[in-house]
């Protein structure tokens, strides 16, 4: 599904990330780790343009168009898949078909009560939910995501990672929780000093075993 040799990431004339080499198969559900700034988000970015439409995608930024209710922000996930007067028309007027397919998703996350409100009035957790929301609206077989449960609690978090695994095949999330990924992840990356400096199995693996990218 992906796959990177000897390649230097980065923007402009910086490289971040350097001689990376990584394959990742259909069906794999990897998390990558490290520190801030260690080039999690870079190497989402080439996963995001290799992959181009293949896979939804939950952004730092979340992209959302504040002065939309989050039934809005939910529905842009599918733009492509209906003509431009229909787009219009749930604009306007939010068909009955198209608020029937979204709610299941807002109810799961809480966001029910909201759904028809600016995800400008919103919180950053009520906000990440949203662009979660969109993404698994979205759909499709593969999703990336970029620290998807920064900004909610322990409880939500997990249910969002059970929702992910549960609607995608492949997964690839960069992550700060370390135990979240170790729990819902297949494999782990772990980035360092401008390197992939781990890449194993979670099986038997431990948050110990990654203390070390987290060390000076």
């Amino acid at each position: 599904m992906f796959q990177l040799i000897n390649a230097n990431l980065g923007y402009k004339q910086s490289s971040v990330l350097t001689n990376i080499s990584l394959k990742i198969n259909s069906g794999e559900r990897v998390a990558l780790v490290g520190e801030s700034g260690a080039g999690k988000s870079t190497l989402l970015s080439a996963f995001q343009s290799q992959m181009k439409n293949k896979a939804a995608l939950i952004p730092q930024d979340l992209g959302l168009v504040n002065n939309l209710s989050v039934f809005h922000n939910i529905y842009i996930g599918r733009l492509n898949s209906y003509s431009s007067v229909y787009n219009l028309l749930n604009l306007a007027w939010p068909q009955r078909r198209e608020v029937g397919k979204i709610k299941p998703l807002v109810e799961r996350l809480g966001l029910v009560e909201n759904l028809f409100k600016p995800t400008g009035e919103l919180s950053g957790g009520q906000q990440q939910r949203t662009a979660i929301c969109r993404a698994l609206f979205q759909g499709g077989d593969a999703i990336i995501g970029d620290e998807p449960v920064s900004a909610v609690d322990k409880h939500m978090a997990n249910l969002i990672m059970e929702t992910l695994v549960e609607k995608f095949t492949t997964i690839v999330l960069a992550m700060h929780d370390v135990d979240l990924a170790i729990k819902f992840s297949t494999r782990i990356i772990g980035i360092k000093d401008s390197a992939i400096c781990f890449d194993q199995s979670t099986m038997n693996l431990t948050r110990k075993d990654l203390d070390f990218l987290y060390k000076h």
